[in-house]
């Protein structure tokens, strides 16, 4: 009897480890989410199905494709590459910018053409005893064939500038531009590398983003040089107000936080030398970074090597028809990696800006569906597929058969 219970024992202790793997098992309980038994839908890709919907989607895009190229055939642009303005003798001296330096985009339906409009004139002017930042100066003149706005926006573009490597995009430091203390070693070891102090002083801001920051400057006022109504000195004026995002003033302060109150304690970046020669001697030398909307525009990185940013606008005057004229700061070097500058003046439609990409690509995503409906509606007419009997299907199949 004792062997007997002996063997209950051990079937009862089998028993319960037998439990405990059951418990402790990985094994997916058995319900239809953790066993992929819920229900979905799964489309049969017959010819009935897919030719009807390629024919419908093409005629779906095709229409949208020509309304948004419409749309961006209102738009007007001009674009003036001023980046070799430089090599100009630096007397003053007008010359007629070379072709490829400038191109214009014309409004569909304009009886204007290219072949009038006259080539833009440039000139240089080197003054090394002048204020800094306006030492090297180009003056471009253009023509503006017909009236532009109300809506005139003036950009500037780069090429060959990758705002959009790993590095760069990263080389910032929020809190910094929100105004929190950022010492030296928490700078030091942060995304700033390596824009981040030098001789124990910590700079502001610190980054690689804000050490490149676009310097070159443009005059507000251009002056229209034949106004048709006689006036002298007729000006188109721009302001550089509300170019940047709504709430991107939020992201920086007026102030850094100065624990010790000594703003000499923190240093311009290295490429803001010239504008900042002494450093920042008072709390009033250092850059209100909350109200300067360019360095806001700037500090929002472009995707793509190319690219333009807004500069100023006129949103309520129409750019009148005539020959106007604009004065360029040059600070910016760009040669050094095989890049260029221009001076972009569009207006805008209700799509936007001057952008015929999205309509073409519209349009051939919608030839390319229509022809694939035609290709496919013929390949089954001439040598038709024999299709499954769908009714086999596991899932059309009883609950008890499966």
């Amino acid at each position: 009897m004792g062997l007997f219970k002996r063997k209950d024992k051990d079937t009862a202790d089998e028993s319960h480890k037998d439990k405990e793997k059951v418990k402790w098992s990985k094994r997916p309980a058995n319900t239809a989410f953790k066993q992929q038994r819920l229900k979905a839908w799964q489309p049969i890709l017959t010819p009935k199905a897919v030719l009807p919907t390629l024919l419908i989607i093409g005629l779906i895009f095709a229409p949208i494709g020509a309304v948004i190229i419409w749309g961006s055939g209102k738009v007007t642009n001009f674009s003036l590459d001023y980046t070799d303005c430089d090599e100009q003798p630096g007397d003053g001296t007008w010359a007629d910018m070379p072709k490829g330096k400038w191109d214009y985009e014309l409004k569909s339906g304009t009886t204007v053409s290219k072949s009038s409009i006259s080539t833009p004139k440039w000139a240089f002017t080197n003054n090394s005893s002048a204020d800094v930042g306006k030492r090297a100066q180009c003056r471009i003149q253009f023509d503006v064939p017909y009236d532009l706005g109300p809506g005139v926006f003036m950009y500037y573009k780069l090429t060959n500038y990758y705002q959009n490597h790993r590095r760069y995009v990263n080389s910032f430091d929020s809190d910094q531009l929100l105004g929190k203390h950022r010492d030296v070693g928490s700078l030091d070891s942060g995304n700033c590398k390596p824009i981040t102090s030098q001789d124990g002083k910590a700079y502001y801001p610190c980054g690689l983003i804000a050490n490149s920051y676009f310097n070159d400057t443009y005059g507000t006022d251009l002056v229209l040089l034949n106004d048709p109504n006689g006036q002298q000195n007729a000006t188109y004026s721009f302001t550089e107000k509300n170019i940047a995002w709504h709430g991107l003033a939020k992201q920086y302060v007026d102030v850094p936080s100065l624990p010790d109150g000594n703003p000499q304690n923190l240093l311009p970046p290295p490429n803001w030398a010239e504008r900042y020669p002494n450093g920042y001697q008072t709390v009033e030398d250092i850059p209100n970074l909350k109200d300067d909307e360019h360095f806001q525009v700037w500090m929002r990185v472009a995707a793509l090597p190319t690219f333009r940013k807004l500069w100023m606008r006129n949103d309520n005057d129409v750019m009148s028809a005539g020959t106007y004229e604009i004065l360029i700061n040059m600070n910016y070097p760009v040669k050094q990696f095989s890049g260029t500058k221009s001076v972009v003046i569009s207006t805008v439609s209700w799509v936007g800006g001057k952008q015929n990409f999205l309509g073409w690509a519209y349009v051939a995503a919608a030839i390319l569906c229509v022809v694939l409906a035609l290709a496919g509606l013929i390949r089954h007419l001439i040598k038709p597929r024999k299709l499954g009997d769908m009714s086999l299907l596991s899932w059309n199949q009883p609950q008890a058969q499966r």
